[in-house]
């Protein structure tokens, strides 16, 4: 292998410029890589080939920007390396915690080379079933030859399920961040003013904060989805130009992104205040937030937890509008990226609930324009399980008492 800068060789390294610190200890990434290895060892494997986004920054710290090129991690018993491409120059190697290597553009399918360098002989491998593509399927047996392949996706979503204390920490300051948000985004709601401009308002003081609270960490993918009227129907409805009149329902989200790991913060507010109709269904959706609150707690499952508040919202005759799970897991994910889905709070997921998980309450009901209470309610809290206490780490108020604006 090549070990400086080459502007012919397949594959090289290039370590420029110093190393900042990481978002965790370099004993926090051995920690996770060695789960890892006890996966692999479990499952016979010599080598593993995590390609998705959050799994190489789970297991490196180097959160990859894609854009069409393929990016890994590649770990073995004894050594673990990062795989990025020239475009990037140095950054994946100071935001890594273990080794890179870059391939280069010059011949096709040097991703490949520089993966089957790592790798070695290896005949036993590891890879991400749910990511890989056919395409890339097929060229992984091409270049690497194994004699056995198998998913450890599911392995690895076990294993980021349950939080070390040290992300337990920073998804707490996610939440703190997600709150700062929040209380920007109210401040700027107004008759006449733009979903753009006030979602502006919330992402410009989460990412001042983030600068402030993690001076070393890469500011990157911090955003809002702030909506209005009709534009509440959809939990991810793009955020628009439309512009606030009285009486709107109004959607409250805020995502910061640190260092790859998400939070969030969402609410329902009303510009003015709702009508008879409105104002039942919001409530009953409090009701299902509070609900569902109590009844995260260790021992619990996803599936027991999703048929309480179904029940609940039958009651209200109103269980036909829900739009999705009650709530998800937290950590390395993104709108573009990640997931664990393992842990959502659906009908058709046994999970049982244990200490260092964490978990959001989000019930969400739309109702269609056509209905005196149309539009999209939804609340979003975030609870820490550990050690037998359960622990709400968002702040900001929710409900009627607190978020009709101008009333």
């Amino acid at each position: 292998m090549e070990t400086t800068l080459s502007t012919r060789a397949d594959f090289y390294t290039f370590e420029n410029g110093e190393k900042p610190p990481l978002q965790f200890a370099q004993s926090e990434y051995d920690a996770r890589l060695n789960g890892l290895r006890k996966i692999m060892a479990d499952k016979g494997l010599e080598a593993v080939v995590l390609t998705s986004m959050h799994c190489v920054s789970y297991y490196t710290g180097f959160t990859y920007c894609s854009f069409g090129r393929p990016y890994a991690c590649v770990v073995t018993h004894d050594r673990a390396f990062t795989i990025s491409a020239g475009i990037d120059g140095g950054q994946p190697a100071r935001q890594s915690a273990t080794d890179n290597v870059i391939y280069s553009d010059w011949k096709r399918d040097n991703f490949w080379r520089a993966v089957k360098n790592c790798v070695g002989n290896a005949g036993a491998i590891g890879m991400e079933g749910d990511h890989l593509t056919m395409v890339q399927q097929n060229k992984m047996t091409d270049f690497l030859e194994p004699l056995k392949t198998e998913d450890i996706a599911p392995a690895s979503m076990q294993q980021r399920m349950i939080k070390s204390n040290a992300e337990l920490d920073l998804i707490r300051e996610g939440a703190r961040v997600a709150d700062v948000g929040g209380f920007a985004i109210r401040d700027a709601i107004r008759v006449g003013a733009r979903e753009i401009d006030i979602a502006m308002a919330g992402r410009d003081a989460m990412e001042l904060e983030i600068a402030k609270s993690f001076p070393d960490s890469e500011l990157r993918d911090t955003w809002v989805w702030f909506q209005s009227g009709v534009n509440t129907d959809g939990a991810h409805n793009p955020v628009t130009s439309r512009k606030l009149v009285k009486g709107d329902i109004l959607s409250l989200n805020t995502f910061p992104m640190i260092s790859g790991y998400y939070t969030a913060l969402e609410r329902t507010l009303f510009i003015g205040e709702p009508n008879k109709e409105s104002l039942r269904v919001w409530e009953a959706n409090v009701e299902a937030h509070e609900l569902g609150i109590s009844l995260i707690k260790e021992g619990a499952t996803c599936s027991g937890i999703t048929h309480e508040i179904n029940a609940l919202f039958e009651r209200h005759n109103l269980l036909q509008y829900r739009s999705f799970g009650y709530g998800h897991s937290f950590g390395v994910l993104s709108h573009y990226y990640g997931r664990e889905a393992g842990l959502e709070l659906r009908e058709d997921i046994d999970t049982e609930l244990t200490s260092h998980m964490v978990v959001s309450m989000e019930p969400m009901v739309t109702l269609p324009d056509s209905d005196p209470a149309r539009g999209g309610y939804r609340e979003h809290d975030i609870l820490i399980l550990q050690d037998g206490n359960v622990e709400n780490i968002t702040k900001f108020p929710y409900g009627p008492e607190h978020n009709i604006i101008g009333a």
